[in-house]
């Protein structure tokens, strides 16, 4: 089995190029990974806000999971006869959440509510592929990996996935209903819930919100009680299920463990108390934050010395960040929420707290 659309056509980058020693795909990983918004990813929140941690999982080390677990899930079905590229889908693990705002979905409900529409992470994700990185040129990445990073959805659970048979109109798409045109694009989206399935149990653990006897024991037999043991699980499973149709799949059984497993962790991580609080706080700093940068750019609009006089470092960034990034906001019309949006969603949470006590806590009076 194979992908429906040329070997080519995925191929395809704005700036035609060759990259005979890397390779198309390879070359998108190392772009991804030298970008400043990837880099970035090491102080965002997945589910744990702002951890000090180190061993609770960040959005770097999610993607670093979808990446592995995409390309397993490709070597395991070329295994089968297939004929996939792991490369292609490590580089769309690796970029598929370059989008996300601080403090995870948390600042994405944020920003919805101040655009007045909704925040999508993916389809910011190939703006900031294309426009927001190497000072507007963007990373020039290939259409396979752009319509993966766009089309990846990991919140929307199906148990089988087949790819769009045309080419999907990336530029044009707004919210998240897109299919990805390839069988490594759909792999994705299904190793986006693998990896953070476990992994956040793991991260509970730590943090006291749960114990292993509260995981139900069906779980625990069927799938595992580790997250590498559930990661194997759904792993074999997808390659069995899928190695002889023409679609990605797991069995029944496996996707109604996965439906259990996801209900979980709905009920008793994301939504326990101390989540839901810490999910409330990151709310509202990104929405006091986009009130004063709102506030500060209709004020100040594009005299950029304005920006430069300011004694706090916040207002003289998002003057640079403004003016660096001038004529793609020139062409999109000047959209004073998109900006400050824009700016936002590109804040490590770190960032975002020590932004929001430059406009809080005033700096202290100087004394001879």
């Amino acid at each position: 089995m194979k992908n429906p659309l040329p070997e080519e056509e995925y191929k395809k980058r704005e700036e035609a190029k060759e990259y005979p020693i890397r390779g198309d795909f390879f070359r998108d990983q190392t772009a991804i990974i030298h970008s400043m918004p990837f880099r970035r990813l090491k102080h965002k929140t997945q589910v744990f806000f702002s951890p000090e941690n180190d061993h609770v999982c960040t959005r770097i080390e999610h993607v670093l999971h979808v990446a592995t677990i995409g390309a397993t899930i490709c070597k395991g079905l070329n295994n089968k006869g297939w004929e996939l590229n792991p490369e292609m889908a490590y580089a769309i693990g690796l970029g598929h959440d370059l989008g996300h705002a601080p403090f995870g979905h948390a600042g994405e409900d944020a920003l919805s509510r101040k655009l007045g529409k909704k925040f999508i992470h993916e389809v910011h994700g190939l703006k900031t592929v294309d426009k927001l990185c190497n000072n507007g040129k963007g990373l020039n990445l290939t259409y396979g990996v752009r319509d993966g990073i766009i089309t990846h959805n990991g919140e929307d659970l199906q148990q089988e996935l087949k790819p769009a048979e045309k080419t999907n109109d990336l530029e044009n798409i707004n919210d998240r209903k897109a299919i990805p045109s390839s069988y490594e694009g759909c792999i994705v989206r299904f190793a986006d819930v693998i990896a953070y399935l476990g992994r956040d149990i793991e991260d509970a653990y730590l943090a006291d919100i749960i114990k292993l006897e509260d995981v139900p024991e069906t779980i625990k037999k069927e799938v595992g009680e580790k997250n590498g043991e559930i990661i194997d699980s759904l792993v074999i499973d997808i390659i069995e299920t899928s190695k002889e149709i023409d679609s990605i799949k797991l069995s029944d059984k496996m996707f109604e463990k996965v439906k259990l497993l996801q209900d979980f962790n709905n009920k008793r991580i994301y939504n326990h108390p101390t989540i839901l609080n810490y999910r409330r706080m990151g709310e509202n700093i990104i929405e006091e934050l986009f009130d004063y940068l709102l506030d500060k750019y209709n004020n100040n609009g594009k005299d950029y010395n304005k920006y430069k006089e300011s004694k706090l470092n916040l207002d003289r960034q998002f003057g640079n960040y403004i003016e660096r990034y001038e004529d793609l906001y020139n062409n999109e019309g000047n959209i004073p929420k998109v900006i400050v949006c824009d700016y936002i969603a590109g804040m490590t949470d770190n960032y975002a707290l020590n932004a929001m006590k430059q406009i809080k806590i005033p700096e202290p009076i100087q004394f001879n």
